[in-house]
């Protein structure tokens, strides 16, 4: 049958129509991407932390069994893989190589407040109890290479205000006190075979740092400065007469040194860069010299201080091609090597890497689930403050071809004295893959770029730190990077502080904020400090203010104070034991913040501290923030 005119003419224009719509229709499709399911970005990994057996016949690590974290032990030899951990409450959370081949490690039981450390026999599995202290921290100081049974830790256990060192014999359990706190040193700095030679003392404002040329003589001071000048030692010398040291003294850019152990007296300049600080030195205790020294800008590097270190480090760069590399641990004889490669859009690979053959093993991927295109490209960035100081960041932008007019969230960092770094953020990459522009600033204030800098942020946390996030968020406005009526703020700690800032005094800016486990009253925050922190309580009046002398200025610019100013949604999120919080404020200030009629959720979960260990609560806490944002990241009228 023929078609009739009016018919013909008809299909026609459907046929042109389909032409047009087709093409759109797929260009459309092909700037969909695929929304990553919260659990990929948070999961624990499949298996972390690796460390390799003083003998490199062994690999441990960490892999879930039962939602906790458990240890694993892998034969080198013949590859087989054996669980040597099967705990259900508790996650171990730290572990180390003794010198003897056996591992110790330790789990923080949060219900109980209790802290337990345990030794694990390699060969039988079997796990005995070293020690359980309530109420009191444990950190594994050192190990020792002339009694590899024995292990250096420092305890809080006799007085909390103070840390005492302790042997701890992991055959027999005998823990023995070896040096006596007086009550003002912060940092024990044990050598090569574990005897402490150096520590670091602090009156609150200046620090000291204390030498005894053995193990019998008294600690001198050989070295004093302001806080705002440090010096850090890294590890002695072969000859044991100097000490290489990081240190900002007469200098702006922290550079390693080397100094006298008996004056304190810089006698050789090695290594530093006008970038940046030198934040990272690696130093070989078995072949008794430097090996690298790395810093980081806009992006990390590093420099190779003897030719051996370098032509391993330049074959590794070949072999993996991309990324920045860590070198994570090592035998002791210094033949195998654990090594981690990342980007911006791989959170870590992890290799064995044999220096006699050359071989480069993979071990495991951190997250499986991840396919490195489908993440976003962590940029540089720089802006100008509105009184002209240089501040750097980085930016994330989601995936597709729109650049401009996106909706951000701002993520100040913790801190104050803290900083952004390149690499991979689960948190940047959820929030970009859902589709925001995420923008990170490294504030005044933030470490790494030099004292001056630095410096600049002492007595600012309500000043110039919040104005430099703000002149950030009006450059990338003003860039149309920004859709001004799309932006919200987000934040951990010092960062949450800031977003409530922020919500307070910059209402027109933000729609909504996010606030995790955040300070609201500088007030209760340095009165409830930790026994343990007090020695350096002074210090910290100077870069962030004195409750009594700036008591008007933490009044005005606590948040729990200006419950009236905000008027935009917020979304808390706390750990009921944290140390640092006080609960009982962060209730009356959340039912403050509902008695004004503001859109409040609250998420308090009992059993966290201060940052969500628990998979299950990380999951929740994201799902919960994706729903918010969706919610409220709406146009601003």
């Amino acid at each position: 049958m023929k078609e009739n005119g009016p018919i013909k003419m008809l299909s026609r224009l459907k046929y042109f129509l389909l032409i047009i719509i087709l093409p759109v229709f797929f260009s459309c499709h092909e700037e969909e991407h695929r929304q990553i399911p919260v659990r990929d970005f948070f999961k624990t990994p499949d298996k972390s932390f690796f460390k390799i057996s003083p003998d490199g016949k062994y690999l441990s690590y960490l892999k879930p069994y039962k939602e906790r974290q458990n240890l694993f032990i892998l034969s080198l030899a013949d590859g087989k893989e054996r669980m040597a951990t099967s705990f259900t409450d508790n996650s171990v959370r730290d572990y180390t190589w003794t010198f003897n081949n056996q591992l110790i490690f330790s789990q923080d039981v949060n219900e109980m407040d209790e802290f337990k450390m345990y030794a694990l026999d390699v060969n039988t599995l079997q796990t005995r109890t070293l020690l359980t202290q309530s109420k009191t921290r444990i950190k594994l100081l050192s190990r020792n290479r002339l009694n590899p049974a024995e292990v250096t830790i420092i305890m809080n256990k006799r007085n909390p205000a103070t840390f005492d060192v302790y042997r701890l014999n992991t055959k027999n359990n005998e823990l023995t006190l070896y040096i006596n706190n007086p009550g003002n040193i912060t940092d024990w700095y044990p050598d090569n075979n574990g005897k402490i030679l150096l520590a670091k003392a602090s009156d609150g404002v200046d620090e000291t740092i204390l030498y005894r040329a053995n193990e019998q003589a008294p600690f001198k001071p050989i070295i004093k400065n302001n806080f705002k000048n440090k010096v850090d030692p890294v590890a002695f010398t072969a000859a044991g007469k100097t000490f290489y040291a990081l240190s900002n003294v007469n200098r702006d850019k922290t550079a390693l040194v080397e100094i006298n152990a008996n004056t304190g007296r810089e006698e050789k300049f090695i290594y530093a860069t006008d970038k940046a600080d030198i934040l990272d030195v690696s130093y070989s205790r078995n072949k008794h010299r430097l090996e690298y020294v790395g810093w980081e800008d806009a992006w990390p590097h590093k420099h190779c201080l003897n030719a051996e270190m370098d032509s391993i480090y330049k074959n590794l760069k070949r072999k993996l091609n991309k990324g920045a590399i860590r070198f994570v641990d090592r035998d002791t004889a210094e033949t195998k090597f654990v090594i981690t490669t990342y980007t911006d859009r791989n959170p870590g690979t992890s290799y064995l890497y044999e220096k006699a053959t050359d071989k480069l093993t993979q071990l495991s991927n951190l997250n499986t689930s991840l396919k490195p295109e489908e993440l976003c490209a962590m940029k540089p960035v720089s802006f100008k403050a509105s009184d002209g100081m240089l501040i750097n960041g980085y930016l994330t932008l989601p995936l597709g071809s729109k650049q401009k007019d996106l909706p951000v969230v701002v993520l100040p960092h913790d801190g104050p004295w803290n900083r952004n770094n390149w690499g991979y953020s689960a948190e940047v990459q959820f929030l970009a893959n859902r589709g925001y522009a995420v923008f990170q600033i490294n504030y005044r204030g933030s470490t790494g770029y030099g004292k001056a800098f630095m410096s600049a942020g002492f007595k600012q946390i309500g000043g110039k730190i919040q104005s430099d996030i703000y002149d950030g968020v009006q450059w990338l406005i003003k860039e149309e990077i920004a859709d001004p009526k799309k932006i919200a703020i987000m934040g951990a700690r010092f960062g949450g502080f800031s977003a409530l800032y922020g919500m307070s005094f910059h209402p027109e800016v933000y729609n909504c904020a996010v606030v995790q486990y955040g300070l609201i009253n500088f007030f209760n925050y340095l009165k409830d400090v930790p026994p343990f922190f007090k020695p350096r309580l002074q210090m910290t009046y100077e870069m962030v203010g004195n409750p009594e002398t700036d008591a008007n200025m933490f009044r005005a610019i606590s948040p729990v104070f200006h419950t009236d100013k905000i008027k935009g949604p917020v979304l808390m999120f706390q750990g009921a034991k944290d140390p640092r919080a006080n609960i009982s404020e962060l209730n009356q200030f959340v039912r403050a913040l509902q008695k004004n009629n503001v859109t409040v959720k609250y998420v308090l979960k009992d059993n966290e501290r201060q940052f969500f260990k628990s998979e299950h609560n990380r999951m929740d806490m994201y799902s919960e923030i994706e729903k918010f944002l969706n919610n409220h990241m709406k146009v601003k009228q």
